[in-house]
């Protein structure tokens, strides 16, 4: 065995020891509140034999892609045409018999071609899946950068193969219970359609119960009844079969089996009542419900999935207390309307769940449903005249106006993904040095590094403090050679810094060593001088740098993703920024790391 994989090993090991206990009870009940509960045990890691086929790995050429900051459901669109062999992305019906030619390698469980998407044609390599899989687990949400969040999110949707050590029907379990703790239940529906339901083992069954809830489709359970439900969640499994009953019009046995559901008393109140609601909106079953939440103290994934499937918005006092995944799942809730939905749709474009082009489309339908004498003052027509306004001063006071209003840290970031496009035709001007900060970390948190670094020349230009923001976010995001990036630059940056504990400065040196933009001796000269904590090294930078070397991508975003866990950047270290961004870089995912460091600076 090489020193990497005790190492692995190891780290698998110490984890093991710090993670709870897992039993195979029910999730339902305490749901997603602050207590959310991890998956069942670990099935025995070994790959699943029997019929399932092991065909070696799809090459596919490039396919176009969207937008860089593309939301899981906008990537539906790629995905449509890169499954050339016609898999579904909603799990089948089990039918009587699959044959052979047709089942799907759970190994390669996934929705996006890893190679078009910089990971590589084994994004995880050699890696150790138990090791891999206690670190999914022991990730928190939600991450301090939207940008780190799209990157992770893609990772976890690739088809690439599951690394060694792990059962890979577990592998693509555990990948979509981290998706759902990040908000991404489109993204984590994909991973589960991605596995055949009789390969599905117990941790795959439950996850797939809550994936079917975070996306509001009670019909998503039907499928699992024949993949063990009964067994994983015997709780639910009889109103499972009321609701399946009903939306395939069987009222009669629907009504029979929620009286019986009724009586036997495993499941009562509200959530009893939000099944019925369910079996009431099949086909003639001529029963109304009413929902009372006000006995309700908490929410649930089974409360907010049948509640959202059935229209009956949760009321704002249990939103408000939910996990922040919850508002996420919220944002594409499909029987909302647009303004219904804007709220969460606000915050989970900031956190990286929904993209710039998806929010502006929100807005745009809302602008469309409003009465004309009732949109001026409104932000779809703030939005509007950002964009379309008649002169630069009408478009940059719309902005303005937006900016400011957003409120907390992460709707600042969604208000900076909105205005992404509208700053991009802002001409460079060194007269709008108010201004060049928050339209330079607009169209980076769009993704249009190309369109901020024109604004090189007239940041160059400005006067020295004002500048500082605009050319930091300008010299991390962009590779524009106009940028000066010398020593006395950064020090002369460094000297001017009244952050806190200097964490921008320090978030600057370790952004610009780790995306490659100064070599390692000025950010030692730096580091000597200011004392900015780079050089500290622990066993989880000596596995990132590893990952970094041998090309490992999903490692890579995966192991930046652990060192940065904190509620923003102003608590992130230096010195794990540097490490996981540089283990981005090496491993192919550049654009990614200098994206991430950029937005580092401008949250902060």
């Amino acid at each position: 065995m090489t020193s990497r994989a005790k190492l692995l090993l190891a780290g698998g090991a110490a984890l093991a020891l710090a993670l709870p206990a897992v039993a195979q009870e029910v999730l339902l009940p305490p749901g997603f509140g602050n207590e959310a509960t991890p998956p069942p045990a670990e099935t025995q890691n070994q790959p699943s034999t029997g019929n399932t086929v092991t065909p070696a790995p799809r090459r596919e050429a490039p396919r176009p892609r969207p937008r860089p900051d593309a939301s899981a459901g906008e990537l539906a669109e790629v995905i449509a045409g890169e499954l050339a062999d016609g898999e579904p992305l909603e799990p089948p019906p089990p039918p009587v018999e699959i044959p052979d030619e047709s089942r799907r390698d759970p190994r390669f469980a996934g929705a996006i071609d890893p190679v078009a998407w910089s990971f590589g044609q084994q994004p995880w390599g050699s890696a150790n899946g138990s090791f891999l899989s206690g670190l999914l687990r022991r990730q928190s949400t939600p991450l301090p950068s939207r940008w780190l969040h799209m990157t992770l999110r893609n990772a976890l949707l690739a088809r690439g193969e599951a690394p060694p050590q792990i059962n890979p029907v577990d592998w693509a379990a555990e990948r979509t219970w981290l998706l759902l703790r990040m908000g991404e239940a489109a993204a984590a529906r994909m991973v589960v359609a991605a596995v055949d339901v009789d390969n599905f083992t117990p941790k795959m069954t439950q996850v797939a119960v809550q994936s079917a809830l975070a996306n509001g489709d009670p019909a998503g359970l039907c499928p699992l009844r024949a993949g063990g439900l009964g067994e994983v969640e015997p709780r639910i499994l009889p109103l499972t079969d009321a609701m399946c009953a009903a939306l395939e019009g069987e009222s009669a046995s629907a009504a029979a089996q929620i009286d019986q559901a009724r009586r036997r008393g495993r499941v009562r109140g509200i959530d009893l009542v939000l099944a019925q609601k369910v079996v009431g909106a099949g086909a003639d079953t001529s029963r109304a419900v009413t929902v009372e939440w006000e006995p309700v103290n908490y929410l649930t994934s089974w409360r907010f999935g049948l509640a959202t499937a059935t229209g009956a918005i949760p009321p704002d006092r249990l939103m408000e207390r939910a996990s922040p995944q919850v508002r996420a799942w919220q944002a594409r809730a499909p029987l909302l309307s647009p303004e219904q939905r804007l709220p969460a749709a606000r915050y989970a474009a900031g956190l990286g769940v929904l993209s710039s082009g998806a929010l502006n489309e929100l807005y745009a339908l809302i602008y469309d449903a409003t009465d004309a004498s009732d949109l001026p003052g409104t932000d779809a027509w703030r939005l509007r005249t950002a964009v379309l306004g008649r002169d630069r001063g009408a478009r940059l006071g719309a902005m303005r106006q937006l900016w400011e209003a957003a409120d907390g840290e992460v709707e600042e970031q969604a208000a900076r993904a909105m205005l992404a496009f509208a700053a991009t035709r802002v001409r460079p001007d060194p007269e709008l040095a108010r201004d060049a900060p928050e339209l330079i970390a607009s169209m980076l948190a769009g993704g249009y590094d190309r369109e901020a670094a024109r604004w090189s020349a007239a940041v160059g230009q400005m006067d020295a403090e004002p500048a500082d923001r605009a050319w930091a976010m300008l010299a991390l995001g962009t590779t524009s050679e106009a940028m000066d990036v010398s020593f006395g630059r950064i020090d002369s940056f460094i000297s001017r810094d009244n952050s806190r504990g200097q964490q921008r400065s320090k978030l600057l040196v370790a952004g610009l060593a780790g995306t490659g933009r100064i070599d390692t001796a000025t950010a030692a000269r730096l580091d000597e001088r200011h004392g900015l904590g780079l050089g500290r090294t622990s066993v989880w930078s000596r596995i990132a740098d590893d990952a970094g070397r041998r090309r490992q991508a999903g490692s890579a975003v995966l192991l930046a993703a652990i060192g940065m866990q904190a509620p923003s950047f102003a608590q992130v270290p230096a010195a794990q920024l540097l490490r996981g961004l540089s283990a981005m870089r090496r491993s192919g995912l550049d654009y990614a790391a200098r994206m991430i460091a950029a937005e580092a600076l401008a949250r902060t």
